[in-house]
């Protein structure tokens, strides 16, 4: 090696193992294995350009590299993060000049892309839609919320999953064996219960997977990573989260349906990976508080309660103790009877409202306070339901249009079937009092 030369090994072991073919591309098989659509388009130098939505550690940025080196094409590589307009127009005209000059074309890759706003976004679209560069956007949200329409209809949305224990277990074989950019040069061993912890630490993220595994290699004097080894080096990896992106609305969706399910540990597990990743406790409060309205209702009476009792509870404990309110009312909305007829009552009494408008309000129950609105005959003859023997008066209470309409039935789950009975005994004994 030359006294000037670059050290390879100097670079984090990630950058340098990062693939450079398809062929050393692992664990995205179903994106770009053989066969596939986007391998076609990518051997046959047809991409147009497209948007990677993955999590981190999926190879959205060695897959553009790929994509570069493999159809011929110059490659440049932005972060939205550090770039604006002023960035975009000279990486355009450095494009056009390349394509002009050498009749090369260019792989623009924009890494959070979704960080850019719209106008940024939009000074895009006339580059990409004459030609002048194939745009490969990356990001870790939602493209179909954080990127704009116009950009999006010209692009196809390609996802890339995490990686899984089988594709993270060859980056690991290829790490120890590769003597050039690897680290097959130390001859590490790997106990397999490093290995395993090594995969799970992971989380399906390559980067951190190789991280790891790097720093136990600085730290396994006698060659050997065993599991002690590993833990040490991989120590606690902040959970992939976002509480503003996909993960936020994931993850309590899983809580929400794990409730509505009835299954206490599987509401305990996504309660405790929220919290564990930095989630508003009190933003999960609010949510045990919509659930107990909108899944449990009145077949758990007392679920509201509980859930609001949970919340003021955080307030005065904070955290760690007032977690623990947290995951109480989370198992008890589980495992209580459930019911969410009243939810679906009010859909559907304000789809009939929707429907049928203002209506007017029968003039029985209407409140008379001046003489006129008695002459009017607001009021007359109402019956006051407290002087009735059963407390049951039968008098008109819904606009003449939705007499006799009922949007509130009751289940037979817990509290909510004696409601049941309750109003069907009254129903009962109105249309028997009217003879019929």
């Amino acid at each position: 090696m030359s006294l000037f030369a670059p050290d390879p090994t100097a670079a984090p072991l990630a950058d340098r193992l990062r693939p450079r073919t398809l062929d050393e591309f692992v664990g995205q098989d179903a994106l770009v294995g053989p066969g596939t659509a986007l391998r076609r388009e990518i051997e046959g130098d047809q991409l147009r350009s497209c948007i990677f939505w993955g999590p981190p550690g999926t190879g959205k940025t060695t897959l553009a590299r790929i994509i570069a080196r493999t159809t011929g094409a110059a490659y440049l590589g932005l972060s939205a993060i550090s770039a604006g307009v002023k960035e975009i127009r000279a990486a355009v005209e450095q494009a056009r000049e390349t394509l002009q000059l050498d009749g090369q074309k260019t792989v623009l890759f924009l890494d959070e892309i979704h960080r850019f706003n719209k106008a940024q976004q939009d000074s895009l679209l006339p580059h990409v839609e004459d030609g002048t560069l194939v745009l490969i956007g990356a990001t870790t949200e939602n493209p179909s919320f954080e990127v704009n329409a116009a950009l999006l209809s010209r692009a196809t949305v390609y996802v890339l999953a995490p990686l899984g224990p089988e594709a993270l277990g060859q980056i690991i074989d290829r790490a120890l064996d590769d003597e050039l950019r690897g680290l097959g040069r130390l001859g590490l061993r790997l106990s397999d219960e490093a290995r395993d912890h090594l995969v799970r630490h992971a989380g399906g993220d390559a980067r951190t997977l190789l991280n790891a595994l790097e720093a136990s290699a600085r730290l396994a004097g006698d060659g050997i990573i065993d599991l002690d080894v590993a833990v040490a080096a991989s120590q606690t990896r902040a959970l992939r989260y976002d509480k503003g992106g996909d993960q936020h609305y994931d993850l309590i969706s899983a809580l929400h349906k794990s409730i509505r399910d009835s299954d206490p540990d599987a509401a305990l597990y996504w309660l405790a990976r929220m919290l564990a990743a930095g989630e508003d406790p009190l933003f999960i409060a609010r949510r045990l508080i919509r659930m107990s309205v909108e899944d449990i209702g009145l077949a758990t009476p007392g679920a509201l309660a509980m859930a609001v009792a949970a919340r003021d509870a955080y307030h005065m404990l904070g955290s760690p103790e007032g977690e623990l309110a947290l995951a109480q009312v989370a198992v008890y909305l589980a495992v209580c009877p459930k019911s969410n007829r009243v939810y679906r009552a009010l859909g559907e009494v304000r789809a009939e409202i929707e429907r049928s408008g203002p209506l007017e309000v029968p003039l029985v129950i209407r409140n008379a306070p001046t003489q006129l609105m008695g002459d009017l005959g607001y009021g007359r003859d109402y019956q006051y339901a407290h002087d009735a023997p059963d407390g049951l008066v039968d008098q008109q209470r819904l606009p003449d249009e939705l007499v006799g309409q009922h949007w509130y039935e009751p289940s037979d789950h817990g509290a909510e079937a004696r409601i049941a009975d309750r109003l069907a005994d009254w129903r009962r004994r109105l249309a028997e009092g009217r003879g019929e």
